[in-house]
């Protein structure tokens, strides 16, 4: 394995009692990897001392290798892009990338070149001339990228760079970080709350919680098997019912399970809305009645309320929902559960 960055046991607390406690994490080389959780959860906290901008209070955090704790932020081998722009605005787009080459003492003939083959990477060839004011917010976000990129860092931070852009632009910057991502193999952390922007980027997901990791895993396997219950509340939609764990099964009213788990007793039962069928009154699964159907594009959400578990929410085919109406009968059934003590 090529590491290219390594924070070992990581400790950083402020006065208010925030921070993270004891910290590790192995960062591939060209990997993508996103550090997510609320506020507060200590995020941006390692974000920051992996750049230097914070001092950790232990631990230790290497680059390629060699230890960065004592070098400052502006001779590490990190850039990093924040929420905001952070473009003069009195400079033009040209200047605000040659800024940071110029104090590097690089050539003005290499400078030129390496300057237009990031506006083309970022794709905003002829924004040289214009000046911030003159460009949109995903514009500037890309300049923003661009400016970072010079620098040509080991590691590339990113601060909720996305956070200010409206949706649409959201999901277009989030491709075309991907596709930058791809094409230079640059080692990138990303910091973000937005679990939906973290599932859609990233090679890995640190899941954090009160400054303590609660699961390092792939999008697909974060969703798949939550090693938690804080991370099955966190990511993604789920239903959350009373189930006992009895020798070899798990049961939930009517319905059975094997058990996978050493679990034992009353436990809490986790099903995905995509995981619940809905059948006729009648059958073998527990007998609720249509709330309510919202139609979300191509699918729908129905809510289901079923005496002793509350309501249930089940995604649905669109053509699934035909033969459905609120205040019907219907069966519900766990197509498949996790179970947490």
């Amino acid at each position: 394995m090529n590491i290219q960055l390594s924070i070992q046991n990581l400790s950083k607390r402020y006065k208010t009692g925030d921070g993270v406690s004891d910290i590790s994490l192995d960062v591939q080389k060209g990997e993508l990897i996103t550090l997510l959780g609320p506020s507060g959860c200590g995020k941006t906290t390692v974000l920051r001392s992996i750049g230097g901008f914070l001092e950790p209070d232990s631990g230790d955090i290497l680059i390629e290798g060699k230890s960065v704790v004592k070098v400052p932020p502006e001779k590490r081998p990190t850039s990093m892009v924040f929420q905001g722009y952070n473009l003069w605005p009195h400079m033009s787009v040209h200047d605000n990338l040659a800024f940071g080459l110029k104090i590097r003492k690089i050539k003005k003939k290499d400078r030129e070149k390496a300057i237009q083959d990031v506006l083309e990477l970022v794709r905003l060839p002829g924004a040289g001339s214009k000046f911030p004011a003159q460009l949109s917010g995903g514009q500037q976000q890309r300049i923003a990228v661009a400016r970072s990129l010079l620098l040509n860092p080991a590691v590339l931070l990113l601060d909720e760079p996305f956070s200010a852009l409206d949706a649409k632009l959201r999901h277009e910057m989030r491709e075309e970080l991907r596709e930058i991502q791809a094409n230079t193999g640059l080692t990138m952390v990303f910091v973000t709350h937005d679990q939906e922007e973290a599932l859609s980027i990233s090679d890995r997901i640190v899941v954090m919680n009160h400054g303590n990791i609660e699961q390092i895993a792939s999008p697909q396997e974060i969703y798949d098997a939550p090693k938690s219950l804080y991370v099955a509340q966190f990511i993604g939609k789920m239903n959350f019912v009373k189930g006992v764990i009895d020798a070899d099964q798990i049961t939930v009213g009517s319905i059975r399970f094997p058990n996978p788990s050493r679990l034992s007793g009353n436990v809490t039962v986790a099903v995905r809305p995509e995981d619940i069928i809905l059948d006729q009154a009648g059958g073998s699964g527990l007998p609720g009645t249509v709330k309510q159907i919202m139609i979300l594009g191509h699918y729908a959400e129905v809510s289901v309320d079923v005496q002793g578990y509350g309501t249930i929410r089940a995604f649905q085919a669109r053509d699934q929902i035909n033969e459905l109406s609120n205040g019907q009968s219907v069966s519900v059934q766990f197509a498949k559960v996790i179970a947490y003590p």
